[in-house]
Protein backbone atom coordinates (compact mmCIF):
# COMPACT_ATOMS: atom_id res chain seq x y z
CA UNK A 1 0.00 0.00 0.00
CA UNK A 2 1.28 3.44 -0.77
CA UNK A 3 2.06 6.00 1.64
CA UNK A 4 -1.03 8.29 2.85
CA UNK A 5 -1.18 11.90 1.71
CA UNK A 6 -1.78 13.27 4.80
CA UNK A 7 -0.32 13.32 7.78
CA UNK A 8 -1.61 11.08 11.01
CA UNK A 9 -4.97 11.99 12.50
CA UNK A 10 -6.64 10.93 15.54
CA UNK A 11 -8.92 9.20 13.75
CA UNK A 12 -6.40 6.95 12.18
CA UNK A 13 -4.51 6.24 15.43
CA UNK A 14 -7.50 5.79 17.74
CA UNK A 15 -9.72 4.72 15.12
CA UNK A 16 -12.76 6.78 16.66
CA UNK A 17 -12.90 10.34 17.25
CA UNK A 18 -15.45 12.18 19.64
CA UNK A 19 -16.31 16.09 18.93
CA UNK A 20 -18.72 18.75 19.10
CA UNK A 21 -19.70 20.81 16.35
CA UNK A 22 -21.20 23.46 18.22
CA UNK A 23 -17.87 23.52 20.54
CA UNK A 24 -15.55 24.00 17.05
CA UNK A 25 -17.74 26.30 15.07
CA UNK A 26 -20.10 29.78 16.00
CA UNK A 27 -21.13 31.78 12.66
CA UNK A 28 -24.34 34.08 12.80
CA UNK A 29 -26.08 31.67 10.60
CA UNK A 30 -25.59 28.41 13.16
CA UNK A 31 -28.62 28.42 15.28
CA UNK A 32 -31.09 29.07 12.08
CA UNK A 33 -29.37 26.09 10.22
CA UNK A 34 -29.76 23.68 12.87
CA UNK A 35 -33.48 24.89 13.58
CA UNK A 36 -33.82 24.25 9.64
CA UNK A 37 -32.12 20.87 9.90
CA UNK A 38 -34.02 19.43 12.90
CA UNK A 39 -37.43 20.40 11.22
CA UNK A 40 -36.34 18.20 8.10
CA UNK A 41 -36.56 15.08 11.21
CA UNK A 42 -40.15 15.72 11.78
CA UNK A 43 -40.55 15.20 7.57
CA UNK A 44 -38.96 11.67 8.00
CA UNK A 45 -41.25 9.03 6.22
CA UNK A 46 -41.59 5.22 8.25
CA UNK A 47 -38.28 3.24 7.92
CA UNK A 48 -39.94 0.41 5.39
CA UNK A 49 -37.53 -2.33 7.07
CA UNK A 50 -38.45 -0.93 10.85
CA UNK A 51 -40.71 -3.76 12.11
CA UNK A 52 -42.76 -2.05 14.87
CA UNK A 53 -42.70 1.71 13.38
CA UNK A 54 -40.78 3.55 15.59
CA UNK A 55 -37.35 4.04 13.27
CA UNK A 56 -37.89 6.71 10.52
CA UNK A 57 -35.06 7.60 7.94
CA UNK A 58 -34.26 9.32 4.59
CA UNK A 59 -31.21 9.12 2.92
CA UNK A 60 -29.57 10.27 -0.19
CA UNK A 61 -26.09 9.67 -1.75
CA UNK A 62 -22.99 11.91 -3.31
CA UNK A 63 -19.73 12.11 -4.09
CA UNK A 64 -16.65 14.57 -3.20
CA UNK A 65 -13.73 15.10 -5.80
CA UNK A 66 -9.97 14.27 -3.69
CA UNK A 67 -8.64 16.22 -5.66
CA UNK A 68 -10.25 19.80 -5.22
CA UNK A 69 -12.77 19.26 -2.86
CA UNK A 70 -16.21 19.61 -4.56
CA UNK A 71 -19.34 17.96 -3.68
CA UNK A 72 -21.96 17.01 -5.76
CA UNK A 73 -25.33 15.25 -4.67
CA UNK A 74 -26.27 12.37 -7.17
CA UNK A 75 -29.78 11.35 -8.82
CA UNK A 76 -32.48 9.60 -7.36
CA UNK A 77 -33.15 6.34 -8.77
CA UNK A 78 -36.49 6.54 -10.25
CA UNK A 79 -38.71 3.40 -9.94
CA UNK A 80 -41.06 1.60 -12.44
CA UNK A 81 -44.05 2.96 -10.54
CA UNK A 82 -42.22 6.71 -10.37
CA UNK A 83 -41.67 7.03 -6.92
CA UNK A 84 -37.98 8.19 -6.11
CA UNK A 85 -35.77 6.56 -3.69
CA UNK A 86 -31.90 5.85 -2.70
CA UNK A 87 -30.62 2.51 -2.76
CA UNK A 88 -28.45 1.40 0.22
CA UNK A 89 -26.26 -1.59 0.43
CA UNK A 90 -24.01 -2.54 2.94
CA UNK A 91 -23.38 -6.53 1.56
CA UNK A 92 -22.78 -8.99 4.57
CA UNK A 93 -21.97 -6.30 6.89
CA UNK A 94 -25.88 -6.14 8.09
CA UNK A 95 -27.09 -9.71 9.45
CA UNK A 96 -30.83 -8.29 9.18
CA UNK A 97 -30.19 -7.57 5.53
CA UNK A 98 -28.11 -9.64 3.81
CA UNK A 99 -26.78 -8.92 0.34
CA UNK A 100 -30.00 -6.83 0.14
CA UNK A 101 -30.49 -3.66 -1.58
CA UNK A 102 -32.78 -1.26 0.43
CA UNK A 103 -34.66 1.28 -0.78
CA UNK A 104 -35.39 4.73 1.27
CA UNK A 105 -37.22 7.95 0.67
CA UNK A 106 -34.10 10.77 -0.50
CA UNK A 107 -33.78 13.96 1.42
CA UNK A 108 -35.74 16.88 0.49
CA UNK A 109 -33.96 19.47 -2.09
CA UNK A 110 -34.16 22.21 0.97
CA UNK A 111 -32.64 19.33 3.07
CA UNK A 112 -29.85 19.04 0.54
CA UNK A 113 -28.98 22.57 0.19
CA UNK A 114 -28.72 23.23 4.41
CA UNK A 115 -25.34 24.69 4.31
CA UNK A 116 -24.98 22.81 7.76
CA UNK A 117 -25.55 20.00 6.13
CA UNK A 118 -22.78 20.55 3.90
CA UNK A 119 -20.45 22.13 5.95
CA UNK A 120 -20.63 19.21 8.14
CA UNK A 121 -20.19 16.48 5.07
CA UNK A 122 -17.00 18.23 4.39
CA UNK A 123 -15.63 18.54 8.08
CA UNK A 124 -15.89 14.63 8.53
CA UNK A 125 -14.57 13.99 5.31
CA UNK A 126 -11.42 15.96 6.74
CA UNK A 127 -11.22 13.73 9.63
CA UNK A 128 -11.00 10.20 6.77
CA UNK A 129 -7.50 9.03 5.86
CA UNK A 130 -6.95 7.60 2.00
CA UNK A 131 -4.48 5.37 0.21
CA UNK A 132 -2.98 7.44 -2.91
CA UNK A 133 -5.14 5.26 -4.93
CA UNK A 134 -8.55 6.11 -3.82
CA UNK A 135 -7.61 9.89 -3.86
CA UNK A 136 -7.88 9.63 -7.98
CA UNK A 137 -11.69 8.46 -8.19
CA UNK A 138 -14.45 10.55 -6.43
CA UNK A 139 -15.35 9.15 -2.94
CA UNK A 140 -18.95 8.08 -2.29
CA UNK A 141 -20.93 9.55 0.57
CA UNK A 142 -23.96 8.50 1.94
CA UNK A 143 -26.08 10.53 4.70
CA UNK A 144 -28.76 8.82 6.43
CA UNK A 145 -31.71 11.12 8.74
CA UNK A 146 -32.71 8.76 11.40
CA UNK A 147 -35.28 9.82 13.94
CA UNK A 148 -36.13 7.31 16.79
CA UNK A 149 -39.71 8.18 18.08
CA UNK A 150 -40.82 6.21 20.77
CA UNK A 151 -44.24 6.17 23.06
CA UNK A 152 -44.62 4.93 26.38
CA UNK A 153 -44.40 0.65 26.49
CA UNK A 154 -42.42 1.11 23.21
CA UNK A 155 -38.56 0.65 21.86
CA UNK A 156 -36.46 1.73 19.08
CA UNK A 157 -33.48 0.34 17.65
CA UNK A 158 -30.83 0.81 15.21
CA UNK A 159 -30.25 -1.91 12.38
CA UNK A 160 -28.62 -4.67 13.17
CA UNK A 161 -29.36 -4.51 16.87
CA UNK A 162 -26.07 -5.83 18.34
CA UNK A 163 -22.35 -4.78 17.67
CA UNK A 164 -20.88 -3.99 14.27
CA UNK A 165 -19.58 -3.05 11.65
CA UNK A 166 -20.85 -1.13 8.60
CA UNK A 167 -18.88 -2.08 5.93
CA UNK A 168 -17.89 1.89 4.58
CA UNK A 169 -14.21 2.83 5.52
CA UNK A 170 -15.69 5.53 7.61
CA UNK A 171 -18.78 6.78 9.40
CA UNK A 172 -19.72 9.79 11.28
CA UNK A 173 -22.89 10.37 13.81
CA UNK A 174 -24.00 13.52 14.62
CA UNK A 175 -27.13 14.14 17.36
CA UNK A 176 -29.65 16.18 15.97
CA UNK A 177 -32.80 16.20 17.78
CA UNK A 178 -33.52 14.72 21.70
CA UNK A 179 -35.94 14.74 23.99
CA UNK A 180 -37.10 12.42 26.84
CA UNK A 181 -34.85 9.48 25.81
CA UNK A 182 -34.20 6.56 27.70
CA UNK A 183 -31.23 4.60 26.46
CA UNK A 184 -29.63 5.56 23.53
CA UNK A 185 -25.99 4.35 25.05
CA UNK A 186 -23.36 4.27 21.90
CA UNK A 187 -19.97 2.13 22.62
CA UNK A 188 -17.01 1.85 20.14
CA UNK A 189 -15.05 -1.54 20.72
CA UNK A 190 -12.98 -3.73 19.22
CA UNK A 191 -13.56 -4.96 16.01
CA UNK A 192 -14.02 -8.97 17.55
CA UNK A 193 -16.46 -7.93 19.05
CA UNK A 194 -19.14 -7.97 16.22
CA UNK A 195 -22.18 -9.48 15.99
CA UNK A 196 -21.76 -9.91 20.12
CA UNK A 197 -24.45 -8.06 22.01
CA UNK A 198 -22.77 -5.27 24.73
CA UNK A 199 -23.38 -7.11 27.85
CA UNK A 200 -21.43 -10.01 26.37
CA UNK A 201 -18.29 -8.70 26.23
CA UNK A 202 -15.44 -8.73 28.41
CA UNK A 203 -14.78 -4.76 29.28
CA UNK A 204 -11.11 -4.68 28.14
CA UNK A 205 -12.78 -5.25 24.72
CA UNK A 206 -14.94 -1.80 24.88
CA UNK A 207 -12.91 1.12 24.73
CA UNK A 208 -15.56 4.00 25.55
CA UNK A 209 -18.63 3.85 26.24
CA UNK A 210 -21.19 7.43 26.22
CA UNK A 211 -24.18 8.81 25.57
CA UNK A 212 -25.08 11.70 23.51
CA UNK A 213 -27.46 14.34 24.63
CA UNK A 214 -26.49 17.84 22.90
CA UNK A 215 -27.30 18.83 19.48
CA UNK A 216 -24.40 18.49 16.81
CA UNK A 217 -22.30 16.19 19.84
CA UNK A 218 -20.98 13.34 17.31
CA UNK A 219 -18.57 10.63 17.12
CA UNK A 220 -16.49 9.10 14.01
CA UNK A 221 -14.95 5.54 13.49
CA UNK A 222 -12.84 3.93 11.33
CA UNK A 223 -14.57 0.61 10.27
CA UNK A 224 -11.91 -1.86 9.58
CA UNK A 225 -10.09 -0.86 13.49
CA UNK A 226 -13.28 -0.74 15.94
CA UNK A 227 -16.74 -1.84 15.96
CA UNK A 228 -19.98 0.23 17.08
CA UNK A 229 -23.31 -0.13 18.81
CA UNK A 230 -26.03 1.76 19.95
CA UNK A 231 -28.38 0.70 22.76
CA UNK A 232 -32.17 0.89 22.07
CA UNK A 233 -34.40 3.81 23.07
CA UNK A 234 -37.09 4.01 25.20
CA UNK A 235 -39.55 6.96 26.43
CA UNK A 236 -38.47 8.65 29.71
CA UNK A 237 -40.32 10.30 31.97
CA UNK A 238 -40.84 13.51 30.81
CA UNK A 239 -43.28 12.87 28.61
CA UNK A 240 -45.05 10.90 26.18
CA UNK A 241 -42.97 10.48 23.13
CA UNK A 242 -39.01 10.29 23.40
CA UNK A 243 -36.99 11.55 20.24
CA UNK A 244 -33.48 10.77 19.04
CA UNK A 245 -32.75 12.31 15.53
CA UNK A 246 -29.08 11.29 13.85
CA UNK A 247 -27.57 12.21 10.99
CA UNK A 248 -24.88 9.39 9.72
CA UNK A 249 -22.77 10.29 7.24
CA UNK A 250 -20.72 7.11 5.38
CA UNK A 251 -17.55 7.32 3.00
CA UNK A 252 -16.35 5.04 0.99
CA UNK A 253 -13.76 4.53 -2.07
CA UNK A 254 -14.44 4.11 -5.92
CA UNK A 255 -13.89 1.35 -6.89
CA UNK A 256 -13.09 -0.25 -9.98
CA UNK A 257 -12.47 -4.13 -11.09
CA UNK A 258 -11.26 -5.34 -14.13
CA UNK A 259 -11.85 -8.87 -14.43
Amino acid sequence: MEKLLTQSKPLQENGFIRFDLKQLWSYPTLGEELSQLQQAFADLPPDPYAPNHTRFRRYSRAIILPWDGTFYWLPNHVREDGVEVCEYFQGTFNAEHVDTYRAFAPLSEATKANPLLHNIILHDYEQTFWDTRELVMPIHVGVHLVNFLVKPGEEAFASPNHIHQDGEPFTFAHLITYRNVKGGLNAIAHPDCTGKQLDEVPEHLIHTRFTLTEPLDSYGVCDRMVSHYVSPVTCGPNGNIAERGMLLIDYTPTVIAIT
